[in-house]
């Protein structure tokens, strides 16, 4: 009589596995976890940072880490900006005529200001104020007066018409903008802000 040896065949072992391999993990036996796929959610790379890895695959010596937060500036002022001139087409102005309603009607009554205070606060030059003016005047947005105290001093000051205007865009323009940062909680916003404030400073240095 042929003696049976403690070991199985291999035939034997698929047999009583139902075709599995030795090596097969036993039922009820835990299994290795599989490697990590990407993470349900994950945002793919945006233009930004493909740009950046592009640089880092090309140049490895060079930092392109100001591409990241400028680029992306750069990028929400292009869109920012696109989004807000849907409104103001709607009522037949352009950014440059939104600014300026918007900086008279924050000065109170007579709601004025002279077109070197204008330029300033928008960074134009006397010039370039003087011409948007013109265009305002024209649409009776804006009404030119001379000071009493200079008569060389001459103000730019908000017509009914005018006043009523920024009084309509206003509300909408900042519910337009509330929608634009919802995305962020309230604390990302002030730590936003405080942050683009610090960049506008060293900007203005630098220019």
């Amino acid at each position: 009589m042929t003696r049976r040896t403690g070991k199985r065949s291999a035939d034997e072992t698929s047999r009583t596995t139902g075709g599995a391999s030795t090596r097969d993990v036993p039922a009820g036996a835990e299994q290795a976890p599989d490697a990590p796929g990407p993470e349900v959610g994950a945002a793919e790379p945006d233009e930004v940072e493909r740009i950046v890895a592009e640089w880092r695959a090309e140049r490895p010596g060079l930092d392109p880490g100001s591409i990241a937060v400028l680029g992306r500036v750069n990028r929400c002022g292009l869109l920012v900006r696109n989004l807000s001139n849907r409104l103001y087409d709607e009522y037949s102005i352009n950014q440059s005529i939104f600014d300026v309603l918007a900086a008279l009607r924050r000065m109170g009554p007579p709601y004025r200001k002279t077109a070197r205070e204008l330029a300033a606060s928008s960074l134009l030059t006397s010039g370039g104020m003087t011409m948007r003016l013109d265009r305002m005047e024209r649409d009776g947005l804006i009404r030119r007066v001379r000071s009493t105290d200079d008569r060389r001093s001459v103000f730019a000051e908000l017509t009914p018409a005018g006043f009523a205007l920024i009084d309509r865009i206003i509300d909408v323009h900042l519910e337009r903008e509330r929608q634009m940062l919802d995305t962020l909680t309230a604390e990302e916003q002030e730590e936003l802000a405080r942050l683009l404030r610090k960049l506008e400073h060293r900007l203005r240095e630098l220019s």
